[in-house]
C-alpha cells in the first residue's frame, strides 16, 4: 500500500458517519456544495438569484456541474451586512429548498441559518436538511438542543464575534489552536446529548485577519485529528482578492489553489459559488490520490 493509498484509507476510516434521513453521507470522495444565495447583498453574488427563475437557474446549473450538495443561504453574512427578519428568512428559504425539492428531490440540501426557529419551520414544512450554522450555536442558545431533536447533520463553522462586528479587530492566542479548543468544547456539549453527526467548518474569514486565515489554512491537520468531516469555504474571499489585490470576481483562480490545497489537507466538503470549476479540482485530486509509483 502505497502512502497515497494509506492517506485515502485513513481518511475514510477514521470519520464519522453522517446521516441525512435514510441517507448516508459518502466522503470517500470529497464532495462539492454548490453555493445558492437568495440575498440581495451577499458579498459575491447578491442580488442575483432573487427572482424563481433565476433561482431554478441555479439550481440546474450548481446540480448539472456535478454539486453533491446545495447550501441556501438567506442572510448575507459579509462583514457589516443588515440584520434579515426571521419571517423574511424563513420565506426567503422556503422558495428555494421548495424549487430544489421540485427538480431534484434526492438533492441534498443544506441551509445556511443560524436560528433553531428557522431551521425547524423549514425542516417541519419541507423535510430533513443539514443546519449550516456560522455561529456553532453561540448565537441562539436554543439551537444545540433542536439540532439534538431533529438529528439532522449540522455545520458546526466557527465564528468570533457576528457578522456586524467580526473583522473588527480580531484577536487570538495561536488561531489554530484557539479554533481547535472551540470545537472542542463545542463538541462535547453535543455529545453529552449522544449527538454526533457534525461537520466542522474553521469559518474561513469570519471574524479572522488576512495572516490568521492563512495559518488556519496551513494548521488544516489540526482539525482533521478530532475525526469529525472538514468543510471548507473559502470561495471568492477577502483572503484571495486582498492579498492578490484584484476583486472578488476576479478570484476564481486563488479560490482553485486554496481548494487544492485544502483537498491535501483533509477537505471533505468544498463550499463554492464555482461549481464546475471546483469538481474539476476533486477529479484531479482523486486521481493523484489513486496513481501508483
Amino acid at each position: 500500500m502505497n502512502r497515497f493509498e494509506k492517506k485515502k484509507r485513513w481518511r475514510i476510516e477514521t470519520l464519522k458517519i453522517i446521516k441525512l434521513g435514510e441517507q448516508e453521507l459518502d466522503f470517500s470522495v470529497p464532495m462539492v456544495m454548490g453555493i445558492l444565495n437568495v440575498t440581495p447583498d451577499s458579498f459575491y453574488d447578491g442580488g442575483k438569484y432573487c427572482s424563481e427563475v433565476k433561482i431554478i437557474e441555479r439550481i440546474h446549473q450548481i446540480m448539472e456541474e456535478g454539486a453533491g450538495m446545495i447550501d441556501v443561504g438567506a442572510y448575507s453574512t459579509r462583514p457589516g451586512a443588515l440584520p434579515v427578519e426571521e419571517k423574511e428568512e424563513i420565506g426567503r428559504l422556503s422558495l428555494a429548498v421548495e424549487l430544489i425539492r421540485k427538480y431534484y428531490p434526492k438533492a441534498v440540501v443544506s441551509i445556511d441559518t443560524f436560528r433553531s426557529k428557522v431551521a425547524e419551520e423549514i425542516i417541519t414544512c419541507l423535510g430533513p436538511v443539514m443546519i449550516n450554522d456560522i455561529s456553532g450555536g453561540t448565537m441562539d442558545e436554543g439551537m444545540f438542543d433542536y439540532v439534538v431533536r431533529a438529528g439532522v447533520p449540522y455545520i458546526m463553522m466557527h465564528i468570533q464575534g457576528t457578522p456586524q462586528t467580526m473583522q473588527e479587530h480580531p484577536v487570538y492566542k495561536e488561531v489554530v489552536a484557539d479554533i481547535r479548543q472551540f470545537f472542542v468544547d463545542r463538541l462535547a456539549l453535543l455529545n453529552q446529548q449522544g449527538f454526533d453527526n457534525v461537520i466542522l467548518d474553521p469559518g474561513f474569514g469570519f471574524g479572522k485577519t488576512l495572516a490568521h486565515n492563512y495559518e488556519l489554512m496551513n494548521g488544516m491537520d489540526r482539525f482533521r485529528e478530532l475525526g469529525y468531516p472538514l468543510l471548507v469555504g473559502v470561495s471568492r474571499k477577502s483572503m484571495i482578492y486582498k492579498l492578490l489585490g484584484n476583486t472578488p470576481a476576479e478570484a476564481l483562480n486563488g479560490t482553485t489553489v486554496l481548494n487544492t490545497i485544502s483537498l491535501v489537507k483533509g477537505a471533505n466538503i468544498l463550499r463554492v459559488h464555482d461549481v464546475k470549476e471546483a469538481v474539476e479540482t476533486v477529479r484531479i485530486f482523486k486521481a493523484l490520490s489513486e496513481a501508483s509509483f
